[in-house]
């Protein structure tokens, strides 16, 4: 039962409210209870073919040949798709914001990094011909080190799992190899700590497991234009994706989402659009990409493994005065969303709690696993993990009531937030005290008249001293380009006859950014926009 507590949060919003505690009906509420919702998988064309990718064996390995003769001659096989036939064969989902490298090839060509990558693609004029001519692709390996460990990925000498970012990190700014936050001395607040305790906190890849696998139907259309049906969470961005590997204006494409059949996340990749887009055009028919249930759960994007170190000082009276977090992401073999966790997790830290002195360094880590991406609050799901079981031990270790604990250390108006913002309209406190309330969990009196919006501020709201890292800063390194990329042109020019006459030097023109981290969180000095 919804309940609204307007005692403590009257002069908040506005509670003339519209909807909510309302019975408004959905939108897609009757198709959805009487059957009739459309799917993209509802679509069926006159003359479509099918697509089906052969797909890697080895985590790790060189492509030494890949032999397709025996496909090419299979029954109903239309068309043999290779990463030769993509007309930019990489590219990286947040390039569109300027944000990182392209590393990812929708085909391999010269190496597989992960277990599932795809390497052709099949198009045949029904789903069993082009699947049944995928098992006639003859592809010889040369296998690899793998690394599956995110810290051993992070050890030099480590095999290089993305040529991209040859140290398996990626790189912030062009160059930080991780997201970074120092506020107050951590080390000297933890030297003084009555209790110290140090953690380690683990989170498997997570598969989305949605009713509806990805997929994809592409058609030619007229004007050369190419209509397409699509399971996407994000309609927009896999137009502007497919625009930028196919080499091609967006305006080139209609896309027609709709209702999606379960996504949580897993359907922002866009894996299927391109190659589905890229066999209509190859063949001037319509082309059916859809994942089978074993690709989706062994081979779709997951939520991406986190490990997390914790380590507080805590006082004898409950106050915690340094919190120190190492946390590493599992990007799997390619970037995807993985970045934009780590940034997530950084602007999280440290939880919704005060603390004067923290400390944390989150990387993003390239591993031969499956390329991990969006899933339900990803970047902060699995730190909140760490950080309330954290809460929990450290209330046991200085035998506080952990909810009292909790309001004790909670975030109060006014206060200073380690990412140098002043608090407001914090509300932890009232939270902690209304589930105690309703789970009949009692705390003391004092805990139960505390409130956000007293005893904040003042020395609260101090930016302590940092010391400044030891190592200096690292150089930018250059632009790394892989054997996907196109080489620019060769331009031969002959030599001026004689020097040109000394010319002052130009003023300097502002570069911008090499990807757009200042626009897309706050924890860069900037408020998303």
């Amino acid at each position: 039962m919804l309940e609204l507590r307007k005692d403590i949060f009257a002069d908040e919003r506005d509670d003339n409210l519209k909807e909510i505690g309302k019975g408004t009906q959905r939108q897609d509420m009757l198709g959805h209870v009487t059957g009739t919702s459309t799917y993209f998988g509802d679509h069926k064309l006159q003359g479509m073919l099918h697509l089906k990718v052969v797909r890697s064996t080895q985590a790790h390995a060189r492509l030494r040949r890949i032999d397709t003769t025996d496909a090419e001659r299979s029954v109903g096989v239309r068309r043999i798709i290779r990463g030769a036939d993509v007309p930019r064969n990489l590219n990286t989902l947040l390039s569109l914001i300027n944000f990182g490298k392209d590393d990812e090839p929708s085909l391999a060509v010269d190496k597989v990094r992960y277990k599932g990558e795809p390497i052709v693609a099949i198009v045949a004029d029904s789903e069993r011909e082009a699947f049944e001519a995928t098992a006639k692709v003859r592809i010889d390996y040369e296998p690899l080190p793998t690394l599956f460990d995110v810290e051993e990925a992070l050890k030099p000498g480590a095999p290089v799992v993305n040529e991209t970012y040859p140290k398996n990190a990626f790189i912030y700014h062009d160059v930080y190899d991780h997201q970074r936050l120092r506020f107050g001395d951590a080390d000297a607040a933890l030297a003084t700590a009555d209790h110290v305790l140090e953690q380690r906190y683990q989170m498997s890849p997570i598969e989305h497991a949605p009713t509806e696998t990805n997929g994809a139907i592409a058609a030619p259309d007229t004007n050369g234009r190419y209509v397409v049906y699509t399971s996407t969470q994000a309609l927009f961005f896999s137009v502007d994706t497919c625009a930028k590997i196919l080499d091609v204006p967006s305006n080139t494409f209609h896309f027609i989402g709709g209702t999606v059949g379960g996504g949580f996340g897993g359907k922002v990749d866009t894996l299927t659009e391109p190659l589905a887009i890229l066999g209509a055009m190859l063949t001037g028919r319509p082309v059916r990409y859809v994942f089978g249930r074993e690709e989706e759960m062994q081979y779709g994007p997951p939520r991406g493994a986190e490990r997390i170190y914790i380590k507080d000082g805590v006082m004898r009276d409950g106050r915690i005065v340094a919190r120190k977090i190492r946390a590493y992401f599992d990007s799997g073999a390619y970037t995807r969303l993985s970045s934009y966790a780590a940034v997530k997790c950084a602007a999280h830290l440290p939880g919704p709690y005060t603390i004067p002195n923290v400390y944390g360094d989150v990387y993003c880590v390239f591993t031969n696993r499956t390329p991990a991406t969006a899933m339900r609050g990803f970047g902060v799901t699995a730190m909140d993990f760490a950080i309330e079981c954290q809460m929990d031990k450290l209330a046991h270790l200085v035998g506080m009531d952990p909810m009292e604990f909790r309001i004790l250390n909670a975030y109060r108006d006014g206060d200073m937030k380690a990412h140098r913002r002043e608090a407001k309209n914090t509300a932890l406190i009232e939270c902690v005290q209304v589930a105690a309330e309703k789970a009949k969990w009692p705390i003391r009196e004092e805990f139960r008249r505390a409130s956000s919006r007293k005893d904040g501020g003042g020395s609260r709201a101090v930016i302590p001293p940092t010391p400044a890292d030891s190592r200096a800063r690292p150089a930018a390194p250059a632009q790394q380009r892989t054997t996907y990329d196109r080489l620019p042109p060769t331009i031969t020019r002959e030599p001026p006859r004689e020097p040109p006459p000394p010319a002052s030097p130009p003023s300097p023109r502002p570069t911008a950014p090499s990807h757009g981290a200042a626009r897309f969180s706050s924890v860069f000095g900037t408020r998303r926009r």
